[in-house]
């Protein structure tokens, strides 16, 4: 029986490109070489397209870049006749047609519906989040929206645009009378805590307001929850399924980027050190969140379980959460006696099926 041919997109042009790198090495070191054949795509920072034939140890350290004569520059085609990847080798086109697109994109680009309105379009099945669901569950503002209307417990919040910090001390009046301090002030359209920052008192505030517009037009502030941080994988289609909740225990004062994919002494507890109850609340508001943004295939829900009470509330969800050797949505499968490679399995065939 042939194999299976996956194409595996990583790199893109947000500032998730290096975590891009390192989710896609081990999702290529993960995958059944008797049933795949992979298909190497990277993309550069200023957004160009290359065909990669080269070793895929190459990808973590961002040097397939370096070999030329392993690259080609390749896009998607748009036309669903073609249902393939375009290689260009002088005047030549060559067509090589994928099975399925395994999009290893975070961030702008790549869980924001845009690669996948290409695949859409190309006909080419493709793992994780549709169109709607990767661009409202990205947005940070419209999420909130929707799980506010699901009836699932958030953080206060306030929606600040750009064009508004012509009045700041306005801006940071409402955010003090609705939220006080300290707040969390995030870019509505990043993920891996890029552009995030914690202010305790108005020049915190401005700074950070500064900050998160450097990555986004637009930027949401959050009340700030005091509680643990937990993460629950979800994976599926119709019936999604919610895995073993897991605590993370920074070793800072949030779980930042750095904390994320720098720090080793960050802790990950799987199972997280919560009641039987607490937990299965956390499951089931996560499936809950998968089912609001009309999820398919995977997504990874982030929560406080709040001190004062035990309360749960939802922090965001993540479409295409990292898959690198310490990432949590991997672990808290494993956890659940469904290994790495068997959950890329997983993955394809819920690709195919969507």
């Amino acid at each position: 029986m042939s194999k299976i041919k996956v194409c595996i997109i990583f790199g893109g042009k947000s500032p998730e490109h290096d975590i891009s790198l390192k989710s896609a090495a081990s999702v290529i070191k993960n995958l059944d070489k008797d049933k795949y054949k992979p298909i190497f795509i990277g993309i550069t920072k200023k957004g160009e397209w290359y065909l990669y034939s080269g070793k895929p140890e190459n990808i973590e350290n961002d040097g397939w870049l370096k070999d030329k004569s392993k690259l080609k520059r390749a896009v998607i085609s748009p036309d669903a006749g073609d249902k393939a990847i375009l290689v260009f080798n002088g005047k030549e086109i060559k067509k090589i047609k994928p099975d399925i697109v395994f999009p290893v994109l975070h961030g702008e680009n790549g869980e924001d519906g845009t690669i996948q309105g290409l695949l859409e379009l190309s006909e080419i099945k493709y793992v994780g989040m549709g169109v709607l669901s990767s661009a409202v569950a990205m947005d940070k503002a419209y999420a909130k929206i929707i799980f506010k209307h699901a009836g699932i417990p958030q953080a206060d919040w306030v929606v600040v645009q750009k064009r508004e910090l012509e009045n700041v001390n306005l801006i940071c009046d409402k955010i003090e009378e609705k939220l006080g301090y300290p707040c969390f002030v995030k870019p509505c359209n990043t993920g891996s805590s890029v552009g995030v920052g914690k202010a305790h008192g108005r020049g915190e505030l401005v700074e950070a307001l500064n900050n998160a517009f450097d990555f986004d037009r637009k930027v949401i502030v959050e009340e700030y929850i005091q509680g643990r941080e937990v993460e629950c994988s979800v994976l599926g289609n119709d019936e999604p399924e919610a895995a073993e909740v897991g605590e993370i225990i920074p070793t800072v004062e949030f779980y930042d980027f750095d904390a994320k994919y720098k720090d080793s002494s960050t802790e990950l507890q799987i199972p997280a050190k919560l009641t039987p109850d607490t937990r299965d609340k956390i499951r089931k508001f996560a499936v809950e969140a998968f089912k609001a943004v009309d999820g398919k295939g995977l997504v990874r829900a982030d929560f406080f379980v709040r001190n004062s009470d035990g309360g749960v509330i939802l922090n965001e969800v993540n479409t295409m959460p990292g898959f690198t050797n310490i990432s949590m949505y991997p672990k808290l499968w494993d956890a659940m006696d469904l290994g790495y490679t068997e959950l890329l399995d997983e993955l394809i065939r819920l690709g195919f099926e969507a």
